[in-house]
């Protein structure tokens, strides 16, 4: 129990056992210097400080007081974290831990060509999800592994092939080729239509089958995406689900502070990062006339 509690215990017994206060104190087990202890009010700044955290703490349901104390210095509130700490635990905001389960986990390998400058790797990968009436929603997430950006997610029943080229060509178009896409060996990245259209432009790694240690940072920001996002909100429909997942976007790149780019929005940090490559419009119309050779190839699956 916390002194404030213990003194409360040691008043009742006082108020309804009639009990003596040394009696009482060692009962509640407090020394009586504490029980006789009188708080001072709370300033008018610190209940400004802890109406703002909670209001922060209830906007942001999964945010933990790191990044609580980095939105209130945004807002150029001198405090110190260790503040926030303390208020965060007395109002009992503390997020609930996930119940452990137990996992295999494979070898600790070192991942192969690592980023190492914006628009170098992106993975990309999908995660699912339902509606409130059970219906499947599929979710294409793509991601700067330098940045920490995302770059797009895509909702729909089902993603294939044709999905997955749309989505490339648009970011490829206004953001530019990177250097290399990290997937797994699922249907919809190893299509012949993706590696056809891919070849020249991207190279491609592939992670080892049943390896997702190997793809970290995608697996990351799924994780996030469905603690933040999945699991607090409920879809009526793909396009429902769509707008959701997008305004989350959103928010991640401009607005969450990200605690491997030291509390910095992966927008900001992606602002002073240097790119190597420059957006192209031609892929506009390589894409049409390679797509209208893979349209077989797409309609059956392949």
């Amino acid at each position: 129990m916390t002194p404030p509690v213990r003194r409360a215990a040691v008043d009742t017994l006082e108020a309804e056992q009639d009990c003596s206060e040394r009696h009482a104190c060692g009962l509640v087990g407090i020394a009586r210097s504490t029980a006789r202890y009188a708080p001072e009010p709370e300033s008018e700044e610190e209940k400004e400080l802890r109406a703002r955290i909670q209001g922060l703490a209830h906007r942001h349901k999964r945010y933990g007081y790191l990044r609580i104390t980095e939105l209130l210095r945004r807002e150029n509130t001198a405090v110190n974290e260790k503040h926030v700490h303390r208020i965060w635990k007395e109002e009992g905001l503390q997020v609930p831990r996930r119940k452990a389960r137990k996992r295999f986990r494979g070898p600790k390998g070192e991942v192969l060509c690592r980023a190492a400058h914006k628009d170098h790797v992106w993975s990309y990968d999908i995660i699912e999800d339902r509606t409130v009436y059970g219906g499947k929603i599929r979710f294409l997430t793509v991601v700067d592994e330098y940045t920490r950006e995302c770059l797009a997610i895509r909702a729909g029943r089902s993603i294939g092939a044709k999905d997955v080229l749309d989505v490339l060509d648009w970011l490829f178009m206004t953001r530019g080729v990177p250097g290399h896409i990290r997937s797994d060996n699922g249907p919809e990245f190893i299509a012949k239509a993706v590696r056809g259209w891919l070849e020249g432009k991207s190279d491609t790694i592939y992670i080892e089958p049943g390896s997702p240690w190997e793809n970290p940072y995608i697996e990351s920001f799924n994780g996030k995406f469905r603690d933040e996002c999945l699991n607090m909100n409920l879809f009526m429909s793909v396009r429902d689900g769509e707008e959701i997942a997008e305004a989350w976007r959103q928010e991640y790149n401009r607005y969450r502070p990200h605690s491997a780019l030291g509390y910095e929005t992966p927008a900001a940090f992606a602002a002073r990062a240097v790119s190597s490559v420059q957006p192209t419009a031609s892929l506009r119309l390589q894409h049409k006339n390679y797509t209208k050779q893979l349209d077989p190839l797409i309609s059956t699956g392949t």
